[in-house]
């Protein structure tokens, strides 16, 4: 096990495939979270597992988060300052606006401790592969330090530039994603109703020049019908809302954007924040009494 020791916060979705990937690549790893069952397999590969972030925080030299909302990023920031020591870096996974990227990152500094931010995109299958793609904001200095951590967790790399670079990357892509999904809802229900098979008409938009990493992923958990991607309307939503704003910000007009957004807020009012954001073809299914079944497609992504 090499010397530089790494903590990991926020064993979800998406974080525990990411400290996994840690793990496995031989680094030295400590993991928190406050549902301890989902540390279980993070200790059978290796790992440590502390009782408490300011536990952890005590025993790692750097320390990569994943968490769901900005203002738990924020709470596990303020534990981690009581035991990082000055010279560490905190390499935050989550998808953070750029202004909390921004305010938290002062925040840090206060303690001497220096951020990355470091979203990753391409959805939960390809973080449990090792994968994923991840995007990262910082000091070129710090980029390089970590760059091994950063390839244990995730297949590409780009390093975007300043702290915030990241955020305002991430938002980009995952509006794209979002609209391409409401867009293959409308295509596949096209297929549908004007009498195609559906599993043939997916193949054959999958080899146009129509398709996209949305209708090749998610256009297959909607066929299936468990919708199953780890990923909610709510998130959707947030995204969205920076997306709106920087549109507001950098005066570019969002049309595409903007009418996607209001979709989003109806199938959060019909399914509930919760519901998966693949969902959102749904609404389509249910106002027309049509669903989009074919056989042959998976429950989830492998």
């Amino acid at each position: 096990m090499g010397g530089v020791r790494y903590g990991y916060v926020g064993l979800g979705n998406l974080g525990g495939h990411l400290a996994a990937s840690l793990i496995r690549a031989g680094h030295s790893v400590t993991v928190y979270d406050r549902d301890p069952a989902l540390a279980a397999r993070h200790r059978d590969l290796g790992a440590g597992v502390a009782g408490s972030v300011a536990e952890l925080a005590g025993q790692v030299d750097h320390v990569f988060t994943c968490l769901p909302h900005p203002a738990a990023s924020e709470a596990v920031l303020a534990e981690l300052m009581t035991g990082l020591k000055p010279g560490a870096t905190w390499i935050e996974n989550s998808t953070l606006g750029r202004d909390d990227v921004l305010r938290l990152a002062g925040l840090a500094r206060t303690c001497g401790v220096r951020m990355l931010e470091a979203p990753v995109t391409g959805g939960v299958h390809l973080a449990a592969r090792g994968e994923i793609t991840v995007l990262v904001g910082g000091e070129q200095e710090l980029y390089d330090l970590h760059r091994p951590a950063l390839q244990a967790i995730g297949s590409r790399i780009f390093h975007m530039g300043p702290l915030g670079s990241a955020a305002v990357i991430k938002v980009i892509t995952n509006m794209l994603a979002f609209i391409h999904l409401v867009a293959d809802g409308e295509a596949l229900m096209l297929a549908k109703r004007g009498g195609l098979d559906l599993k043939t008409a997916w193949e054959a938009i999958a080899a146009s020049s129509g398709t996209s990493f949305v209708h090749e992923t998610e256009g297959q958990l909607i066929l299936n019908g468990s919708y199953d991607i780890a990923f909610t309307m709510d998130l959707a939503l947030k995204d969205l809302g920076f997306a709106m704003g920087f549109g507001r910000e950098f005066g570019v007009p969002l049309d595409l954007a903007s009418i996607t957004s209001q979709t989003f807020l109806k199938g959060k009012a019909v399914y509930g924040g919760a519901a998966q954001s693949t969902q959102i073809v749904k609404l389509l299914e249910d106002a027309l009494g049509t669903d989009l079944r074919a056989e042959g497609f998976p429950a989830r992504l492998e």
